[in-house]
């Protein structure tokens, strides 16, 4: 895929030696990130003779707009009846506000937000905006425009009831194959994007957290997108940057704050029946953490009268038959995988994998249909290519597995029923390889005998639906 070039930049005559320009050595460092990225090891953890499928190229959106314009525009979800809008701007005077209203160029309503930027060695962000807007209406469409400039933008909130439509990708990142999977989810409606961790793959590369946000923008500016993080996520740097997630936390702001959190690594948020929660895997878990305390609270205060469906999403995948990353997932499975049990959680869904793969309900790594349903769906485009390899025989909790790229479906159509799909990407069209109805626990009565006890044994229900 291949972007144009704009016509606005031009070619400057050199009057002085190349290295006496300010801008060189930024743009060493730059280039020199593109050509020998510090990346993870792409063997690590993984068998000597393991063979990944080739990846499709990188796409690389470039920024053709105004300085002062707009760019890399998101929405997300913000509590109860809000929305947060998110974009950046190289102009630095460019006001943190949102414009918005019902009719496409009349804006009857504005609010004022903040912004932030930072920096990553040589490179310099711009100005990211962060505004919280509403109250909204349900499933309305609202038209907008960000700090008081072009274009304008519309996106459509999410219903108060059901049915309601989620998409599930994981390991996004930004090669023709993301490109193919945008483009196949973007072929039929839905409500929430959800995105279970990898976004960018920019790996310590800033000019690359830029560019997916452009190519993300046409579909994230539409649909809230709700996004937890992964390993690619991270970027630290000894001494300098040891606490990692400087970009991601700058960009992708989600409503951790308004769930009690103290963290935007993890967070929930309720939408119309469905209480979703976003994991951290790549921060202090164990049962002394934060993290473990919020996610007790969390839990304790989901009314299943209100929201009977309850979702988890996380990176690293706490069931898993393929030999890529095996067993990354266990010590956060260990210690939390009670608490998700007792909740009578529905679905996990996790990335890191980059393949796909469905689980029965399970706990305690045995089949139980008291447990959640676990669905890996590391599989949405990221440069790295697939994980081809499984452990052989299958083993009897795994139903569906496949290596290749795609994107899943979960459509909540009511209080007690459910579809899963799982759309694998073909050269032009998007085909359902994988789908199930799922039953909510909360019509499952012999789950609820008694929820304290995570002793393992098995509950009877209906086994013609999960």
């Amino acid at each position: 895929m291949s972007f144009p070039t704009s016509s606005n930049h031009k070619l400057q005559k050199m009057e002085n030696p190349i290295w006496q320009n300010p801008h060189f050595f930024p743009l060493l460092l730059t280039c020199t990130f593109f050509l020998f990225p510090l990346q993870p090891s792409l063997s690590a953890g993984l068998q000597d003779d393991y063979i990944r499928q080739p990846p499709g190229k990188v796409v690389v959106a470039l920024h053709l707009r105004s300085k002062s314009d707009p760019q890399q525009v998101h929405a997300s979800l913000a509590g109860k009846e809000y929305m947060r809008i998110s974009w950046v701007t190289d102009e630095k005077d460019v006001a943190s506000k949102v414009e918005y209203g019902k009719v496409s160029g009349k804006y009857e309503a504005m609010a004022v937000g903040n912004h932030t930027s930072y920096h990553y060695f040589f490179y310099s962000s711009g100005k990211i905006h962060h505004v919280k807007i509403g109250p909204l209406e349900p499933a309305t469409t609202y038209y907008y425009r960000c700090g008081g400039h072009s274009p304008e933008f519309s996106f459509r909130t999410p219903p108060q009831i059901f049915p309601i439509e989620f998409v599930v990708v994981g390991d996004l990142g930004q090669t023709e194959w993301t490109a193919s999977t945008l483009s196949h989810v973007d072929s039929k409606d839905y409500d929430v994007f959800l995105l279970a961790g990898d976004l960018s793959y920019a790996d310590t590369q800033q000019p690359l957290w830029d560019s997916f946000g452009r190519l993300v923008e046409p579909y994230a500016s539409r649909r809230p997108w709700m996004v937890t993080e992964g390993n690619h996520e991270i970027e630290t740097f000894p001494i300098i940057y040891p606490h990692g997630f400087k970009a991601y936390n700058a960009r992708w702001l989600m409503p951790y704050q308004e769930s009690g959190s103290t963290s935007n690594l993890y967070y929930s948020f309720d939408v119309a029946g469905s209480h979703i929660i976003m994991l951290g895997s790549y921060t202090d878990f164990d049962e002394d953490s934060v993290q473990y305390k919020w996610l007790e609270s969390d839990l304790r205060k989901v009314d299943r009268k209100k929201t009977p469906w309850v979702i988890v999403l996380l990176h690293a995948p706490w069931y898993n038959t393929n030999l890529a990353h095996k067993g990354e997932g266990e010590s956060m499975r260990k210690a939390m995988e009670d608490l998700l049990y007792r909740a009578r959680v529905d679905v996990v869904f996790a990335g890191h994998v980059h393949a796909y793969e469905r689980f029965t309900r399970i706990y305690n790594n045995k089949a139980d249909q008291c447990g959640p349903l676990y669905i890996t769906v590391g599989d949405g485009g990221n440069r790295e290519g697939l994980a081809l390899m499984f452990e052989n025989p299958t083993p009897e909790v795994s139903v569906y597995r496949e290596p290749s790229f795609g994107h899943g479906r979960l459509r909540v159509v009511d209080e007690s029923r459910a579809h899963w799909s799982w759309h694998r990407n073909n050269d032009s069209d998007s085909f359902v390889a994988d789908e199930v109805w799922l039953q909510s626990l909360t019509t499952t009565k012999s789950c609820w005998h008694n929820t304290a006890n995570t002793d393992g044994s098995k509950s009877k229900v209906n086994k013609d639906e999960l």
